[in-house]
């Protein structure tokens, strides 16, 4: 049984962070274990927090996330795509909660757009698609500039941003606008 003993200035609102550092500070350190092997098995995302930080395997997080991303626009099970850009969200969203190496990251982001193009190529999607990878874009191109990664991956955004060119994609003002940002 994990001791649940309370700040003295306990309530049902949330706590300060000035207030849960003296609660840690007075806390016996095997009560303080106690919890985090609580929190440990309560709840996943503190489990997936722990795994990532004692042994963090990026590659092989990045190689899973480009399998299921690839596999929303070119199944191998199902017979028909999903092409879902809730799926790699996901993955760059607690890859960037994690502290992932932001060139692993920035990899990641450009391949859902090269993906996501690919798969564009041959079909007729809704324009709701060409909205929603702009946004990608953007946020791609926002968090490798951010990272100073733009020179290494400047020659993938010029290739992507030259796809939505060539094939005069919906929303194009909103790609040109995302790339001025790295000029």
């Amino acid at each position: 049984m994990v001791s649940r003993a309370k700040p003295e200035n306990y309530y049902l609102g949330s706590m300060s962070k000035r207030a849960f550092k003296k609660y840690l500070t007075e806390l016996p350190k095997p009560s303080l274990e106690e919890q985090l092997l609580d929190l440990y098995e309560r709840f996943p995302e503190v489990k997936k927090y722990y795994d990532f930080v004692f042994n963090p395997k990026e590659d092989r997080l990045i190689q899973e996330a480009q399998m299921k991303i690839s596999n929303e626009y070119f199944p191998i099970r199902r017979k028909r795509p999903r092409g879902r850009r809730s799926v790699a969200h996901k993955f760059i969203k607690q890859y960037i909660t994690l502290g992932m190496d932001p060139s692993k990251l920035g990899d990641l982001m450009l391949y859902n757009l090269e993906i996501a193009q690919r798969f564009e190529a041959d079909r007729n999607v809704p324009e709701a698609f060409y909205k929603s990878m702009m946004n990608s874009f953007a946020e791609a191109i926002r968090y490798i500039s951010f990272h100073g990664l733009v020179h290494d991956f400047k020659s993938r955004i010029i290739a992507i941003y030259q796809v939505v060119e060539d094939r005069n994609w919906p929303f194009y003002d909103g790609f040109s606008r995302a790339l001025d940002i790295i000029d």
